[in-house]
């Protein structure tokens, strides 16, 4: 028996409903999770570099102590004194410029 087709309708109506709700709820829930994920590495990233921050500070430190102490040899070399000439050519050969620091 077929039914007239006043009173047939095709699939259930609303049946498209449900999965749209279903898509658009899960949208949301991944984008919260992302978002708790992405807030969550960023205050360890933070945290990180607080921890690290006293370390830079220190080989800030230690370079500037160097960058004297090379730079007060070069003087003594310029100056004419001869363990520091030796020093410098030693430096040269294995790379290093050192120059005296500027007056």
């Amino acid at each position: 028996m077929t039914m007239p087709q006043s009173e047939w309708n095709g699939p259930a109506t609303g049946g498209w409903r449900l999965p749209v709700i279903i898509v658009v709820v899960s949208f949301f829930v991944l984008l919260a999770f992302e978002t708790g994920h992405a807030v969550h590495d960023r205050s360890a990233l933070s945290d990180l570099r607080r921890s690290q921050e006293p370390t830079v500070q220190e080989s800030i430190k230690l370079r500037q102590q160097l960058e004297t102490l090379a730079g007060k040899t070069a003087q003594l070399a310029a100056d004419g004194d001869e363990a520091a000439k030796t020093v410098l050519d030693q430096m040269r050969r294995q790379g290093v410029t050192l120059t005296p620091p500027k007056q």
